[in-house]
């Protein structure tokens, strides 16, 4: 069975056998992790080793501070304006989807949020180019998606910005390299690449920190976090240790930049059957298509059901698209093998022959 869910998603055997291994007693301890204070020793070991393995992976800066907090990116939609609007009161949105849409609806409570671009008009299709944003250089910050899971676009390159620059990076963090010292502070959700529900990391530049509105939670005030450790509150402890897990998993595969050479890989694949059968589409501006939430359709959008439904009987589940989008969407995170892709491709093939009564295109697998 291959799991192509957008999230929570599915985690290499490795991580999830070595969970299962530790899940009774952690290194001899006579402890489970869920059972641990958060402020023992052993604790204190898997939250050192989270932190120091995450930024070794992404070559983090010093000038930077990794926090480990709750709530899930929905919550940080607005925890981030909460944090960063400070006295400017006015912020930045770049529109390219349903999450970014959520995003910036969340922070125009807080705050005067205007628009600088959008791609809305044609359907959320593409990123709109650098030379239409229209940046209001008082802004306090200026907040991208860079993939939008339900829309299937990504930024493959961000621009320099005059003022610092904010990305949720829940569904493409850890899939590829990303330059940290572009950004003002990134945040992302677990359940994507990282490890189960519940937790959600904040990478934010020490320039930005103690700027918070007094109406802020203390366990969501950026500053007070990171001036205590991540302490404030109990952190999410076992998620914190799965993400340890994912962490060192990813550094024995070589680390983000052999893994982003096989998610693109395996992307490639995938779109090259769909732009060479006329019985898929992709309607994506193929400059601007996410390499990790490849989201197409059928051409006669009639079979979709059937084809999930054959999908289904042949292991390949959770590829409906989001509910705003519908069709086709298969998730191709770190933990996706390529055989997985393979077969699906293969299956794809098996379908579009079945069904189509005359194929126009020709396709074939390198």
């Amino acid at each position: 069975m291959y799991n192509f869910s957008a999230g929570p998603a599915q985690l290499p055997k490795e991580v999830l056998n070595k969970a299962k291994e530790d899940l009774l007693d952690w290194h001899g301890c006579g402890m489970s992790v869920m059972e641990m204070p958060f402020t023992s020793d052993e604790y204190k070991a898997i939250s050192e080793g989270a932190h120091n393995n995450l930024r070794r992976l992404v070559n983090l800066p010093d000038d930077y501070h990794i926090l480990f907090l709750q709530g899930g990116a929905y919550a940080h939609f607005a925890f981030v304006a909460m944090n960063l609007l400070g006295q400017k009161k006015t912020a930045d949105y770049i529109q390219t989807g349903h999450w970014s849409t959520r995003a910036l609806n969340e922070a125009r409570r807080y705050g005067d949020i205007n628009i600088a671009a959008s791609a809305e008009h044609s359907g959320f299709n593409h990123i709109p180019p650098y030379e239409q944003w229209r940046l209001n250089p008082e802004a306090a910050y200026c907040h991208i998606t860079t993939n939008e899971t339900a829309n299937g676009v990504q930024f493959h390159a961000v621009p320099d910005l005059p003022i610092p620059l904010v990305a949720d990076v829940t569904s493409d963090f850890l899939t590829r390299q990303l330059d940290i010292s572009q950004f003002g502070l990134i945040y992302a959700s677990a359940q994507k690449n990282i490890g189960p529900t519940g937790l959600t990391i904040a990478i934010i530049h020490s320039t930005l920190l103690n700027q918070a509105m007094e109406i802020v939670p203390a366990v969501f005030n950026y500053g007070r976090q990171a001036s205590n450790n991540g302490r404030v509150n109990t952190p999410p402890t076992y998620s914190i240790y799965i993400a340890g897990l994912m962490f060192s998993w990813l550094l024995e595969q070589g680390g983000i930049k052999a893994i982003e050479q096989a998610n693109r890989h395996k992307a490639k694949r995938l779109y090259e059957l769909i732009d060479n059968d006329s019985f898929y589409q992709c309607t994506v501006v193929a400059s601007d298509r996410s390499i990790v939430n490849i989201c197409f359709e059928l051409t006669d959008n009639s079979r979709t059901e059937d084809f999930l439904s054959e999908a289904r009987k042949n292991g390949f589940v959770n590829l409906k698209g989001h509910g705003i989008r519908g069709g086709i969407r298969a998730s191709l995170y770190n933990a996706m093998p390529v055989e997985g892709v393979d077969a699906l491709i293969t299956f794809m093939q098996i379908y579009s022959s079945r069904h189509s009564k005359k194929r126009i295109k020709k396709y074939c697998i390198g």
